[in-house]
């Protein structure tokens, strides 16, 4: 529960330090005099947004901070996933600089947010007067009645929807996807066909290019190679005697005379002898080369169109080698092959979509019987209560219908219909309800929410509008039994529940030399009755009106 408040420089408030009990609170005040001040600014301790309009002095920082009782609520998974330490005296504190950046902490260490509006929803229910037109909002019916319906400290049937809903949403998207992709590709599959056709028919090999250009080299310049090759042949042995070979048989037979008597020349024959028939080899394979080097205009003719073939390939899909070309024809073969398993996979998919539909189907079944039976006990409890509030001929009941289709919250529309006379058709209450009925109506579903929620503090800024006498002293009772569960915050302009209260806080303007401030303090039982008689008279108060309070607060 909330502990403490302390303000500084926020709006009216110059700075203010409020402490909170447990129990019924509440604060009073003339209008203007700044209690919803106090609101806002616990506001931005819950994650709302900041704006430096609400610096009263713009040179100096806004500070809000508050301690909050949070034993035993089961949050310290949400703070070790926010890597924040955990105590259970919870410290939030709120930061607005003059620059416009704001801070935020709990327990000291630097938070977002997110974490704040996380955090917040786990500790206080603030309702406003406006909150009651949320009645008129069937997403919020819908959300009263998964409340009510799950039992205290359980989840209610919306999680498993939810996930089945998320689940179906996943697959209707994954085929969408898959079937605007078929589509595409049929679009395509023609032409990839044909370019992939192109390419088989080329047989493309790796590494032809090169051997087919080394070819063309050959076949274009023949003759003048075989020429060359027989002229080396002739150079090295020709019938002449001017010839390589001839000269080196004269140079063997000089030399094989005189090894006799000289035998350094052995030595130097063998040498001869080597060159010689290394020399004889190359002249041989000259010969042979010149004989198979000849000129074939069709060879050529069929290299020139092959690489015409693959340069205008190549030029076509923007490469310059035939790898590249096979790399080409293989992803073409691997598109091809994925268009035609599509319609398996599409298949496949649909099969889960129907599967996921069906379990969604199951899921909103048994959402709407837990919602039936929620609308059942709600209509049944809170009549009575309506009685209590001053309509005694109330009628309260709830229709649930279908929707056309599924959505994030199930397959259901919610109907509060509602009459406060005798005899009257029951009509959809945002259309039949008064602005008092309306608050009453609401503050008889925070009560039925109390054991349900576990939110250790309940916020009402004047819930009361509207209603008066009787009524108030009954909206007074609901809200004492409220109080016993968990802590009730009211924000009030009538006597009746103001008396009722543990503890009483009075919000005040005081007129200071260059502006006017909002002050509280905490009333003493005498200066509780004094309050109560102002609020039932005027300042001062008349003494009927202080011997009317005293009995009020007895």
């Amino acid at each position: 529960m909330l502990t403490n408040l302390h303000i500084e420089n926020y709006a009216l408030i110059r700075e203010t330090d409020i402490g909170f009990g447990s129990g019924f609170v509440v604060i009073t005040g003339e209008t203007g005099a700044g209690k919803s001040i106090l609101l806002g600014a616990l506001g931005l301790l819950l994650g709302q947004r900041a704006d430096t309009a609400v610096l009263a002095d713009k040179e100096r920082k806004c500070i809000v901070e508050a301690q909050f009782d949070i034993a035993g609520l089961g949050l310290q998974p949400l703070f070790e996933e926010a890597d924040v330490d955990y105590d259970d005296r919870l410290i939030l504190r709120r930061e607005i600089l003059p620059s416009a950046k704001s801070r935020a902490f709990a327990n000291d260490t630097p938070v977002q947010l997110p974490f704040l509006r996380r955090l917040g929803s786990h500790l206080v229910d603030i309702h406003s007067q406006h909150q009651t037109l949320t009645l008129a909002d069937s997403q919020f019916r819908l959300s009263l009645l998964d409340t009510l319906s799950a039992p205290v400290g359980k989840a209610s049937a919306l999680p498993p929807y939810a996930d089945a809903y998320r689940r179906y949403q996943e697959l209707k998207r994954k085929l969408e996807e898959l079937t605007s992709a078929e589509a595409q590709s049929r679009r395509e599959q023609d032409y990839l066909q044909f370019q992939f056709d192109e390419l088989s028919a080329a047989r493309l090999e790796a590494g032809e290019q090169e051997a087919l250009e080394q070819e063309q080299q050959l076949l274009s310049h023949a003759e003048a190679v075989r020429e060359g090759l027989a002229n080396a042949a002739a150079a090295l042995d020709d019938d002449s005697e001017q010839s390589v070979l001839a000269r080196l048989r004269q140079a063997k037979n000089s030399l094989s005379h005189v090894t006799a008597y000289y035998p350094e020349a052995d030595a130097l024959l063998g040498r001869l002898d080597s060159a010689f028939i290394e020399l004889d080899d190359i002249n041989g394979e000259l010969q042979r080369s010149a004989d198979s080097i000849s000129y074939n205009p069709e060879r050529q003719q069929q290299v020139d169109e092959r690489l015409a073939l693959l340069y205008r390939l190549e030029q076509k899909h923007g490469v310059d080698t035939v790898d590249a070309l096979i790399a080409i024809r293989d992803s073409l073969d691997e598109r091809l092959q994925g268009i035609a398993s599509l319609d398996d996979r599409i298949h496949d998919l649909m099969e889960q979509v129907d599967g996921a539909f069906a379990v969604l189907q199951q899921a909103a079944d048994a959402l709407t019987a837990e919602r039936t039976r929620a609308g059942k006990l709600m209509a049944k409890q809170i009549v009575p209560l309506l009685r209590e509030l001053g309509m005694p001929e109330a009628r309260f009941t709830i229709e649930l219908a279908p929707t056309p289709t599924y959505g994030p919250s199930g397959h259901d529309s919610a109907a509060f219909l509602f009459n406060a006379n005798r005899g009257g058709e029951l009509r959809d209450l945002a259309k039949v309800a008064s602005g008092g009925e309306l608050s009453r109506l609401m503050l008889a579903v925070k009560s039925m929410l109390t054991s349900r929620t576990l939110l250790p503090t309940v916020i009402f800024d004047e819930i009361d509008s509207g209603v008066s006498g009787d009524i108030a002293g009954a909206v007074a009772r609901i809200m004492c039994r409220m109080a016993e569960k968990l802590q009730v915050v009211a924000i009030t302009h009538l006597p009746q529940i103001a008396a009722r209260a543990s503890q009483h806080l009075k919000v005040y303007k005081e007129n200071e030399t260059d502006r006017t401030v909002s002050r509280i303090r905490q009333l003493s039982p005498p200066d509780r009755v004094n309050e109560v008689a102002v609020m039932l008279s005027s300042d001062p108060p008349t003494p009927a009106a202080l011997q009317t309070a005293k009995e009020l607060m007895q």
